[in-house]
């Protein structure tokens, strides 16, 4: 994974304001942020993504100002290390039905991220197989979307 992730992504806090979030997506050029516990630490407790504010914030008539990450990101957070191979990260985008995964260091602390894109970039042909598998609809209420 080291090779594929894009390294150090930029993180946030379970309190940062919603409108800072929606500007480190800006600044970054990306559409996730992991949610972590602490900057020391870097803990993925969550992710939020552009369409996470979208609909948990924006298309329910809340105040998308006054709210923080913890409000609308997701809490479940598919992680993978850097010694993992692109075709166990994309197992896991698979069985999570996720696109975008965290990539921990031996301390749990996210050191990257790895998106469909980064799969999409990675010479393995394993692309349309992970978009089939990832976009099949579920009966799980623990599917939760924007990831």
């Amino acid at each position: 994974m080291k090779d594929v992730m894009t390294s150090n992504p930029a993180c946030c806090a379970p309190d940062t304001p919603l409108p800072e979030v929606a500007r480190m997506m800006e600044q970054h050029d990306c559409g996730c942020i992991p949610v972590v516990e602490d900057q020391d630490s870097k803990k993925p407790v969550g992710m939020i993504t552009d369409r996470d504010i979208a609909l948990r914030g924006v298309a329910q008539g809340k105040d998308v100002r006054s709210m923080s990450a913890r409000d609308c990101m997701s809490t479940s957070v598919v992680t993978v290390t850097p010694e993992d191979s692109v075709d166990d990260c994309c197992k896991a985008m698979e069985d999570n039905q996720v696109r975008r995964v965290a990539v921990v260091d031996h301390q749990g602390g996210c050191c990257g991220m790895v998106s469909q894109a980064d799969v999409a970039l990675d010479t393995s042909g394993k692309v349309g197989q992970v978009v089939r598998e990832v976009s099949q609809p579920t009966d799980s209420a623990s599917n939760v979307p924007g990831q």
